[in-house]
């Protein structure tokens, strides 16, 4: 059985330490978290228990809508996992919900490690294998696994379930980062970012993250609502970008874009708009201002078979930390396809 500890998200929450060996800097761990659901509710009491028992008929409850579902959630980018309001979600229809800090990010990050670096996105593989091992140690009986992803978490995820299509049941993507911003220009800038990787992997990119996403959640956030996060592992402006990391994703999206083999069914939330960041603006706290939409909406049709594209008005980059409603909205298109999803893939006995 897995050793869980209390969480810096307070009661709710438990993690553990997932080692991952060693590499050039140092002990590498993943961290997974998990979020401690409600009870469920108990069966009918007083006159209804006594009638139905009356009529000869069961007073069990019937099992939540997603019962037997486990949920595994991926970061982005200069991110790590603080979402409590999407971890109730899930919780509330009966799902075990659990999300994962990758190596040296979050909870994962350790003294002396340049933050989210990797060189192969494809090496993110062991960390995603401990974290359902450690799911696997904990479940009673066959569970369904529903993949969820954000930005760069996204394309992470994406690129792992098409390579292991038997161990995925749903893939649930947020924002992905599916394709380059500047994707005309990705074919010339792929073969100079690839010789820098070579020479010099560990040298950083200059810094043109200028703040505006994170001042524009804090725009939109609900005064009663606030969200603390550790500015350590969510630095503002973003972590420095590094040549061997950055050709890693371009190799991803150069896998995305020649097509993946996802069997499972897909369901990506975007923004209906993109906004360009040069100055602050009201407009950017109605878009998203981190990547190219209509891009990653494209790139979308290529993972696979059964692929469904929910655009949501005035959606930021994260479609669940934007303003009311469009962060209302975009649960409400969560929810109607994981409903349609559960009642077209019942749980195996």
């Amino acid at each position: 059985m897995t050793a869980w500890l209390p969480d810096v998200l307070g009661d709710e929450f438990e993690q553990t330490t997932l080692p991952l060996g060693e590499d050039h800097e140092g002990e590498v761990v993943a961290t997974l978290v998990r979020a401690l659901p409600d009870p469920l509710p108990e069966p009918p009491r007083g006159w209804n228990r006594f009638v139905r028992r009356l009529r000869g008929r069961p007073v069990e409850v019937p099992p939540p809508l997603l019962d037997g579902v486990d949920v595994l959630y991926v970061h982005g980018w200069s991110d790590y996992f603080f979402q409590k309001r999407l971890a109730r979600f899930w919780t509330s229809h009966g799902a075990r919900f659990f999300a994962l800090d990758l190596r040296k990010y979050g909870r994962s990050l350790r003294d002396g490690q340049t933050p989210g670096y990797i060189a192969d996105l494809a090496t993110y593989d062991e960390d995603i294998e401990a974290a359902v091992a450690a799911m696997d140690s904990d479940a009673r009986g066959s569970r369904r696994l529903v993949l969820m992803g954000h930005s760069t978490g996204g394309l992470v995820l994406s690129l792992w379930a098409s390579r292991h299509p038997e161990a995925t049941d749903a893939v649930i993507l947020n924002s992905p980062w599916l394709e380059f911003q500047l994707a005309p220009l990705r074919a010339a800038i792929t073969p100079m970012v690839e010789l820098q990787a070579r020479l010099r992997p560990m040298e950083a990119a200059p810094q043109i993250d200028l703040g505006f996403y994170a001042r524009a959640q804090a725009a939109v956030v609900d005064p009663d609502d606030l969200m603390e996060t550790n500015p350590e592992w969510r630095p503002v402006p973003a972590m420095s970008v590094h040549a061997g990391w950055l050709r890693a994703i371009l190799h991803g999206h150069r896998t995305v874009a020649e097509g993946l083999s996802i069997t499972a069914p897909v369901c990506v939330l975007l923004s209906a708009r993109s906004a360009l960041p040069t100055r602050w603006s009201d407009e950017l706290t109605s878009a998203d201002t981190v990547l190219v939409v209509e891009g990653v909406a494209q790139r979308a049709l290529r993972l696979g078979s059964s692929v469904t594209v929910e655009r949501i008005d005035g959606a930021l980059h994260d479609v669940f930390l934007s303003r009311k409603s469009a962060r209302d909205e975009s649960y409400a298109r969560l929810e109607r396809w994981v409903v349609g999803w559960a009642a077209s893939s019942p749980r195996s006995s």
